[in-house]
């Protein structure tokens, strides 16, 4: 104590350090519960919290960020914050209120962008590459110095360097020894604008568009009344499988247990029970745990399990699963229940990823309840919202459904009339706006010019030179995008290592492309594209290279499909996820899927290619 007393009561002008990255424990049965800090948090909330714009502030309170919090505090009036430290900083759009206080508190920043940003896929992860601390280490890294001279009249002096694209690990070092300090560093001088962008700065003209929503300001008039993240489970391997049966079971199973340690610990008398913590069973082959479900151990709830709560659900692009529908088992429904409220009900979704997205931007329109995840924290817009009639009365009903929901339209009759009065076409529905909407979305000059706005700020929709071009563009692409499951498939060649195949044959376990040697036979295996070695009894060839340009979230649709239709097994629950069981019935589901992607990606292609330019207009 008397340690930590004198060391409070130095003064301290220079604090150095490689501060943790934790953010979090990944799971409930882990019981590693995070340290709060509450003298160091309320700072956090007072300064990088209060001036951030983002809706979600969890990561502020990652542990280096409290690291460096407590360092700008402790250097009081003038000295140097030097970390070595995560450089998702940098561009996030959840750390818009960090860097906007770097700039405010600071007289100089330098900061050296080492890239090695393992959560990208595609081009970007070949051109992050790899990482100053090795292969364990997925977030990009950065060097920051960070300077509060009192005696520095004016704005704070910002300098940014990037290390540059497709760098080893060994080459980064050797750029690093060689520049020795930041005095031989070739520093750009940057000036943040308004929304406090460091770097991939917006395009001013993205604000005069139309927002699809906007939750942080409800004064704004936005195309869609009501928009909603996907199902957030916190247990998929549980709550989601291609086979329904497999689904049921799991489910009966983790429920019944769930009761028992309810039933176990009503029992315990008051004075002899113990911590809910000390008590569950973290057994991950018998449950997973969450916050909200040890809670309700510790008030006793109940839950039966209900056949009638297993949905047909869209997991990933261009891959259905099952999910067991349950607010007691998922972690969150968001608004969910208004779009896709019970089977029966038909809706149209336009999913776009969400803000601070780590792919590229991508929209994809679904009929079935998408997953958080389905395009990498997605937000959808659906065509129509619902109601229950017993809740809404007969006064309020509209559109009233055969299965007790009251369906209004999402989009606003004076957004209709906005684009009516604008074309002069007073015959556009706002089924076609929808559409429109849609092909704008997957405008390359769109994707293109605004890349960095959509990365930080929800879809904007301007007013393209051709209504009609993009609204029959968008129709188009939601026929082939919806229905890819019936679309005829592209007749790829079928090898066959016998003549005649059992139903047997076609099962997969795991996809994947074909080799080929470069230069050679001394030459290095390189995947061959073109063609897909199904199983050991078929491969697929033929498939054209350019299929593969029509990519969703950093990878093509193709790709996905290879992906996502594998047998696997979760390592702590050990559940089976086999995709063989998706449609029993039809044993080449997966193989004709296959041929149907190849089919919908050049069509998409064709469509998107055809798209003309926005020539936006006031």
């Amino acid at each position: 104590n008397q340690r930590v007393v004198r060391q409070k009561q130095n003064q301290i002008q220079v604090i150095i350090g490689n501060p943790p990255y934790s953010a979090g424990q990944s799971s409930e049965n882990d019981g590693n519960k995070n340290l709060k800090y509450g003298q160091l948090d309320d700072r956090i909330r007072e300064t990088y919290v209060e001036a951030s714009n983002a809706t979600l502030s969890k990561n502020l309170y990652d542990s280096y960020i409290r690291a460096i919090r407590w360092a700008s505090d402790r250097i009081q009036e003038r000295g140097i914050v030097a970390f070595v430290t995560s450089g998702s900083f940098i561009d996030s759009n959840a750390m818009d209120g960090l860097r906007k206080c770097f700039y405010d508190e600071f007289t100089s920043i330098y900061c050296f962008n080492l890239r090695g940003n393992a959560r990208t896929s595609g081009e970007q992860r070949r051109m992050e590459k790899g990482n100053v601390f090795g292969e364990g280490t997925r977030t990009p890294v950065a060097i920051t110095l960070l300077i509060r001279n009192p005696a520095k009249a004016g704005a704070c002096q910002l300098f940014y360097h990037d290390i540059g694209d497709y760098l080893d690990r060994e080459q980064k070092l050797g750029t690093i020894a060689h520049f020795h300090s930041i005095a031989a560093i070739p520093w750009q001088a940057i000036k943040p604008n308004a929304s406090h962008d460091w770097i991939n700065q917006r395009d001013p003209a993205f604000d005069g568009f139309i927002p699809m929503g906007d939750k942080r300001d409800t004064t704004t008039e936005t195309i869609f009344n009501l928009y909603s993240r996907g199902i957030l489970t916190n247990r998929d391997t549980w709550v989601y499988n291609f086979s329904e049966e497999s689904l049921a079971a799991n489910m009966a199973r983790m429920v019944n247990f769930y009761n028992q340690q309810v039933s176990d610990y009503s029992q315990i008398p008051p004075e002899q029970k113990p911590k809910i913590s000390q008590f569950i069973d973290t057994d991950p082959q018998k449950i997973k745990w969450t916050e909200d479900l040890i809670k309700a151990v510790e008030l006793q709830k109940s839950y039966e399990f209900n056949l009638r709560e297993i949905r047909e659900t869209i997991y990933r692009p261009f891959c259905k699963q099952w999910l067991y529908y349950s607010k007691a088992f998922n972690w969150t429904h968001h608004l969910m229940p208004k779009i896709f409220p019970i089977a029966p009900v038909e809706n149209l979704a336009i999913c776009v990823t969400g803000i601070g997205a780590g792919k590229d931007f991508s929209a994809l329109m679904t009929n079935s309840i998408p997953n958080l995840h389905f395009l990498d924290t997605s937000q959808a817009f659906p065509l129509y919202t619902y109601e229950k009639l017993s809740e809404l009365g007969s006064l309020f009903a509209t559109n009233p459904t055969a299965s007790g929901y009251s369906r209004k339209d999402n989009i606003s009759n004076s957004i209709l009339q906005k684009f009516q009065t604008h074309y002069n076409d007073p015959t556009i529905s706002k089924e076609d706006l929808f559409y429109y909407i849609y092909g704008i979305l997957h405008s390359p000059e769109y994707k293109t010019r605004f890349a960095a706005d959509l990365k930080k700020m929800l879809p904007r929709i301007p007013l393209a030179a051709s209504f009609t071009a993009f609204s029959t563009a968008g129709r188009s692409l939601a026929h082939w995008h919806l229905n890819y499951e019936t679309i005829e498939p592209y007749p790829l060649q079928e090898i066959h290592t016998q003549l005649l195949l059992e139903n047997t044959d076609y099962r997969v376990h795991k996809m994947q492309f074909a080799k080929i040697r470069q230069n050679g036979k001394q030459g290095k295996l390189l995947a061959d594209k073109t063609t897909i070695i199904y199983n050991n009894k078929i491969t697929l060839t033929g498939i054209p290279l350019e299929a593969y340009d029509y990519k969703v979230c950093d990878r093509s649709a193709i790709e996905w499909i290879i992906e996502r239709y594998q047998i696997t097994r979760d390592k702590d629950s050990g559940i089976l996820n086999d995709p063989n069981t998706w449609n029993p019935e039809n044993p080449r589901y997966i193989l004709d899927l296959l041929k149907a992607i190849v089919q919908v990606s050049l069509e998409t292609l064709k469509i998107v290619n055809e798209l003309p330019p926005l020539q936006e207009q006031s």
